[in-house]
This record gives structure tokens, sequence and C-alpha cells, in this order.
């Protein structure tokens, strides 16, 4: 029997959910420059080719040195709808139908940029990606890990005024030496506004910090979370309970975790029976959005039909979708390759 998903085009038929994507790590070279001229920002590079070649990463922190820079040319509310709505125009055209995307805000408040208007610009691009893409989303506010906790509850405090523009929040950037530890207090507060938590851990860091994230920071999903499998006990909990691993393959080559997509570790997750998801991360710097990472995957370690839908599967039920929508987006998975349940 000849294979569903034999090409790419058969994968971006496939309905899916995009659970982690860090929004200011879709800024392509090229919106970079147009907005670069738009706000008077001189940049360091003479081209878009020269920025592109620039892409190139030797660990984590080479990439966020290279990532904050180009936050600098996003200035008013315009510029962040932009940005997000360049990534929804991509995300529905990879058969997305559904995105959570990771913002980082401190990022930008601490150069100058007001929290109001960050998170407006945002949440205006996710409420027309509904009407013109036909594409739901939501936001969760990420803090940075490498600032010390009190700048993070103070970005808490200020954006529950906006509340109801976000879901979750997060934890990403330099993983290694700051433990989620650090940000209990932050997200005890998060949860007592009613906020889901979610965070990076087991990337570059250690199976404990996945413990702590679990256990201090009380989280729904675990982003990356690669390095479990180093952790028979973790693993067997993580399947146990059935916390999703948002993965990001791509990513995980580009900054060296693997050295090969071939190594990467997708496929044993899903043969242990753990919730596994596909993820592009930081697609304009790590060389592919989420079907290409689909894709990619596909090749470099054999995936099978049933490894693409159940990937696919995952995506739609560790999303903070209400649980009607998720049954619509299996039942759309289920209808459209003729599927039994």
């Amino acid at each position: 029997m000849q294979a569903i998903f034999s090409d790419i085009e058969k994968l971006r038929k496939l309905p899916k959910a995009e659970l982690h994507l860090h929004i200011e790590g879709t800024f392509e070279p090229e919106l970079i420059f147009e907005l670069a001229a738009k706000n008077r920002v001189d940049l360091n590079y003479k081209s878009v080719e020269e920025l592109r070649q620039a892409y190139q990463f030797s660990d984590l922190q080479s990439f966020l040195n290279i990532y904050y820079a180009g936050m600098s040319v996003l200035k008013d509310e315009y510029d962040f709808e932009k940005l997000a709505e360049s990534y929804f125009e991509r995300a529905a055209a990879d058969g997305v139908v559904h995105a959570e995307l990771f913002f980082d805000p401190q990022a930008h408040t601490g150069r100058g940029i007001k929290f109001d208007t960050v998170i407006n610009g945002l949440h205006r691009a996710c409420k027309n990606s509904a009407t013109k893409y036909g594409l739901t989303s939501a936001l969760i506010l990420c803090f940075l890990r490498d600032l010390d906790s009190e700048s993070a509850m103070a970005t808490l405090e200020e954006a529950l005024k906006h509340k109801e523009k976000f879901i979750a929040v997060g934890l990403d950037s330099a993983e290694v030496g700051n433990p989620p530890s650090k940000f209990e207090k932050v997200f005890a507060r998060a949860r007592t506004e009613g906020l889901l938590t979610v965070a990076h851990a087991g990337e570059e860091g250690p199976p404990p910090y996945v413990w702590e994230a679990l256990d201090l920071l009380k989280v729904s999903r675990i982003d990356h979370g690669v390095r479990s499998l180093e952790d028979e006990k973790l693993t067997k909990r993580l399947k146990a309970e059935e916390i999703p691993l948002t993965v990001c393959p791509l990513s995980n080559v580009k900054l060296k975790v693997f050295k090969d997509l071939k190594e990467h570790n997708l496929k044993k997750m899903l043969d242990l029976g753990l919730k596994a998801t596909i993820n592009s991360d930081d697609p304009a710097y790590f060389g592919g959005y989420v079907l290409e990472n689909y894709n990619q995957c596909r090749l470099a370690l054999s995936l099978s039909d049933e490894d693409l839908i159940q990937l696919a599967k995952n995506s739609i039920t560790a999303s903070f979708l209400p649980e009607n929508e998720k049954r619509k987006h299996l039942q759309a998975i289920e209808n459209q390759f003729n599927l039994t349940t």
C-alpha cells in the first residue's frame, strides 16, 4: 500500500497545530530590512543576503545574540502586527489550523517599547488570522530566564491589565544556569490569576530542569524536553501523565543539540508512547517552518503515516483549545484520510 504522506504536498493537507513558536523568531531578513527602513534603524548588515548568512549558530547563546539584535527594528503596534501577520500567512499555507504564539515582552520593554504596544499589535493580528485564514490562535507570555525573577514578576503584574489577550505564561531564553525553580513564585502568581503555564526545559538543560518545571511551575506542557529520555523515571512519568512535549527538530539540529536530524529522538518518543509534537521554534533562523519540520523528519527518521497522523493528533490534543474545538479538528483528520478511530 502506497504511503498517504509520500510527499510534502500531502503533508501540507494534514491539519496540525503549532504550539512552540516564538513570534520574534519568525522575523525574516526581508521584513527586518523593510521595518528598519520604515523606522530609520541602521542595521549592521548591508543586505538581506548578508544578514541571512549570519544565521549560523554554534549554540543557543550565539543564536540569541542575533535574535535580540533583529528585534531592534520593532517600534510600534503596526510592526508587531505585521510580524505576526507574516507568520500566520505562512502557517495557514502549511496546514496549521491553530497556533499558540510565544512572545517576549521583556526583550521589548527593556529597549523602551511599551508593553501595550507589543501585545496590542500581536493581539490584533491574532484576531485577524481567524477571519482571514480560518486559523485560530492564542498568545503565551514568556519570561526571559536569564533575567531575574523580580523583572519577571513586574512584567506579569503589568501584563495582567491585558489578561484577556493571552492564555498562559512560559519560560524561555538561555536555559543553562537558569533553572525553573528561579521563577517558582512568578508562576504561582500567574496560576492564581487563572493562567496556564508552560516552560522550556530539557533542551540544553538537564532532566532535573524538567522535573522542576513539572513539580514547581506546575506546567501543562514541556517545551522541547528532548533530554528527558536520559532519565528513565522521568520518561515513565511523562508517559503516565500524558505530558505533551513541544519538540522542535530543525531547531535542535541548528543549535547542535543533535548533530544530525537522523540522530534525533523524536521517533523514539513516539515509540515510547510519549505525547510528542512537531513545531518550528524560530523558523526564520532555523531553516524551516512547521511543514518543513514535518517533511524533513518524515525523511530523516522514516516516519510512517501512523507516526505523522499521531503527531498531528498530539498537536491538537496538547493545545489549549476548548474540547469541542479539539474534537472538530481531530474529526477533520479522520474524515480527510478516511481513518478509523
